[in-house]
This record gives C-alpha cells, structure tokens and sequence, in this order.
C-alpha cells in the first residue's frame, strides 16, 4: 500500500496562500485548482492550502495547529531562515530559542496559520 501524508492548511485566499508558501519553501506547486494548491514535499509527503471548507475564515481567530518545516544545516541555517522570512516580511511570532529539541522559530502566514522552523531530527 502507497500512502501519502497531506497537510492542510486552511486559507481565505488559496492562490495568495500558495504565493506566500511557494516563496518561503522555494518552490512551486504540484497541483492547482481555484481553491485548493498543494506543494509536493517529497515522497509520501504534500502541503495544501484550501479556501473551500472554511469561507471567510478570519486571521483573527486562533490558530493553535502548526505546520513544520524540517531543515537542515543546524543553528546556521535555522537562523539564515528566520533572517530571510523576516526580511520578507512574514509576521513572526516568536524569534529563534532553543526549545529542548534545538533552535526554533515559529511564524504566521497572511491567514494566521502558525508555520514553526525547527532542526530535521
């Protein structure tokens, strides 16, 4: 059996979703209808941003889910990322700390979504 993990995220806008996340992944995406993108990670593996569940949905409600962007290359690299989101203009929410499984730092997208950077165990 082949299976395949999609994280979803739920947007307002999924083409101005998939814009912020190609930016700060790098990358474009894998499959694209009016409301619903998704980004190939690698095997087994996809992101979506979807507006077509929840219209309207406010950044002003809380978000408490994350999604987590594995790196690699250790503290160096970890923070070239938070310097290159925070240039971009991403809301950070808290800057990088050590939190027990390493350096982090956790972010928001246009939506509120929370989007943590964190070491590839």
């Amino acid at each position: 059996m082949t299976a395949s993990v999609v994280s979803i995220v739920y947007v307002n806008d999924a083409p101005a979703a998939a814009r912020f996340y190609g930016d700060i992944l790098g990358m474009s995406p894998s499959s694209e209808t009016s409301g619903y993108i998704t980004f190939d990670l690698g095997p087994g593996a996809d992101l979506a941003v979807w507006s077509g569940q929840f219209e309207d949905l406010s950044p002003d409600v809380p978000r408490t889910s994350e999604v987590c962007l594995a790196i690699d290359g250790g503290p160096d690299e970890l923070n070239a990322t938070f310097e290159q989101w925070n240039s971009k203009g991403v809301t950070i929410l808290r800057e990088p700390h050590d939190a027990g499984f390493g350096l982090t730092f956790l972010a928001a997208d246009p939506d509120g979504n929370r989007i943590r950077v964190a070491p590839l165990d």
